[in-house]
């Protein structure tokens, strides 16, 4: 559920042809997140675990759909960090499966190993919202923290640690544990600086609205009335207006 909640941000980011000031990290660190349980719930590491798998796989089929689309909407820097994340935590999961199968001679063995490395960077997964909460503080402004991306967090994480406190699972309950308590914390920044975010967008909005009224007077060949200077009633030139048109609308 938290995976499928993107979609409103990658949909923004597709109508606009632009990331904006989306971070990448989060959607990085989930694929990450969702390879490495992969790798712990298969029969070999950790036996019995085939909702982990399916969960999980799926996930990382999505993270990587919606990481394509990051990139293609993305450029220069930006677009050659997410590549670079992106190679190496393919090569980082490719050695750690290799290395525990190989290495680890029975289950428990290799379910500390890769349990362990789950509960690191599943914790990252959820900390890394942190670039954007430091964001929005700020900005204060919350129109790049989607709601719903932290209330599924939030239920994400509430589920995860039931089902792991039934099996008695510790690798499971601590990262999704402390994921609960971030998105707990993005809610109440979502809290304090929704009005506040409202009161940019519509300035924002209103802004707009009067250069686009300025440039209209300029295309239209009419000057703004003063009623203490005199005003020069000759035509300039049109390319004039026209290169002062482009200048405004830029």
């Amino acid at each position: 559920m938290r995976i499928y909640t993107y979609r409103p941000t990658f949909w923004r980011i597709w109508k606009k042809r632009s990331v904006e000031q989306y971070s990448p990290i989060p959607y990085v660190a989930t694929l990450l997140n969702c390879m490495l349980w992969v790798v712990y719930g298969l029969p070999v590491v950790h036996p019995n675990s085939m909702l982990v798998i399916t969960i999980n796989g799926t996930g990382t089929a999505i993270e990587l759909a919606y990481i394509t689309l990051f990139l293609l909407y993305s450029a220069g820097p930006t677009r050659r960090k997410v590549l670079l994340l992106l190679a190496g935590e393919v090569a980082f999961v490719g050695v750690v499966a290799a290395l525990v199968i190989a290495l680890a001679h029975t289950h428990e063995r290799r379910s500390m190993i890769v349990g362990v490395l789950c509960v690191i960077f599943g914790t990252g997964m959820y900390a890394a919202p942190l670039s954007i909460m430091k964001l929005v503080i700020q900005t204060k402004s919350v129109e790049y923290m989607p709601l719903f991306l932290s209330l599924a967090a939030l239920f994400n994480g509430v589920c995860w640690t039931a089902y792991a406190l039934i099996r008695f699972d510790p690798y499971i309950t601590i990262p999704n544990g402390l994921g609960t308590l971030l998105a707990v914390a993005q809610l109440v920044l979502y809290a304090v600086y929704y009005k506040s975010t409202q009161r940019i967008i519509q300035d924002r909005k209103r802004k707009a609205a009067d250069q686009l009224a300025m440039t209209d007077v300029v295309v239209d060949g009419k000057a703004p009335s003063n009623n203490n200077m005199p005003v020069d009633t000759t035509d300039p030139p049109e390319a004039a207006f026209t290169d002062s048109a482009i200048t405004d609308s830029c």
